[in-house]
């Protein structure tokens, strides 16, 4: 899964081999593009963790994995981030890094982000080692999400870096009180969408019931000196067009992830926000706004 607003918490269909990558992939894309001042954010960190104020190079990033790439958004942002190392997009979807290896080649990136089709947590062995490995909203699709991150952390290098990005705060679109149904909708969404992650969690092949403690997970893989920081995404109204299509694309996806989950009042709501032809739809409100908190949690490999 991915760091490019994959289908995660509330954000896309449950059965992700049923997904259409061809026809989802450039929604996708267009979404992780959006997050990508709150991505930024946390390659700063991630280069500040790792080689301060010096070159890359002169610290010996050479190598960095993105694991559950998607089409590429973040890896090319860490291509950049870190001029001197090879990128390597990990994704079990082909036709998501047909669009990574594509979006590399258009930032003049294509000799330093190269692909690689894997599941997670098999498929790595062909890898090698990395310097920095990141893998965003990825590990709770994968049923053992302690035993994912012991795997990932075993292809560290002496020394590298491990950052998992899960958690944080589910976004935020609507004020309290929008005019229709009933006021604090998005609560209730909310309610029943954490609902349904239970339900898809526990569905996972070989699903472990484990308390979701990833600085534990991390430090049972070996790793040291953990850091956990939050990383901010704030889109006021008024939207721009390509933010109320996210948020569109977002109340879509909810309705039919958990759609069924809503009394009649809130199912209808909804259905009237996410419809383009609605006068109270979200392509159409002045007050639609994105607020979104991302968490990021990393630690290092012995030297």
């Amino acid at each position: 899964m991915s760091n490019d607003e994959r289908p995660a918490r509330g954000h896309g269909p449950q059965d992700t081999a049923q997904i259409d990558w061809e026809v989802f992939g450039p929604l996708l894309e267009r979404g992780a593009e959006l997050h990508l001042p709150l991505y930024e954010q946390a390659a700063a960190w991630l280069r500040q963790l790792l080689v301060g104020t010096a070159a890359a190079g002169d610290q010996g990033v050479d190598r960095v994995l993105d694991v559950g790439s998607g089409p590429g958004v973040v890896s090319c942002l860490l291509a950049q981030a870190f001029p001197a190392a090879e990128v390597v997009a990990v994704d079990a979807s082909a036709a998501l890094l047909e669009r990574a290896h594509a979006r590399a080649g258009r930032l003049g990136l294509g000799d330093r982000v190269r692909t690689h089709l894997a599941e997670l947590p098999d498929g790595l062995d062909a890898l090698g080692g990395a310097d920095l490995i990141w893998s965003a909203r990825t590990l709770h699709h994968v049923g053992d999400q302690r035993a994912a991150v012991a795997a990932l952390g075993a292809h560290l290098r002496p020394g590298g870096l491990l950052a998992v990005t899960e958690g944080g705060l589910a976004p935020r679109f609507l004020p309290r009180d929008i005019g229709i149904g009933r006021p604090g909708l998005q609560s209730r969404l909310d309610a029943a969408c954490e609902d349904w992650f239970v339900e898809m969690r526990a569905a996972l092949p070989g699903a472990v019931d484990d308390t979701e403690d990833w600085p534990a997970f991390l430090a049972d893989a070996g790793l040291r000196t953990p850091r956990t920081r939050s990383f901010l995404l704030d889109l006021p109204a008024p939207l721009t067009d390509e933010a109320r299509a996210y948020v569109q694309d977002t109340l879509i996806q909810g309705l039919d992830l958990y759609g069924d989950r809503l009394d009649e009042d809130d199912h209808t709501t909804l259905a009237r926000l996410a419809d383009p032809d609605d006068a109270v739809g979200i392509v159409r409100r002045p007050d639609a706004f994105v607020l979104s908190a991302q968490t990021v949690h990393t630690a290092r490999a012995q030297q």
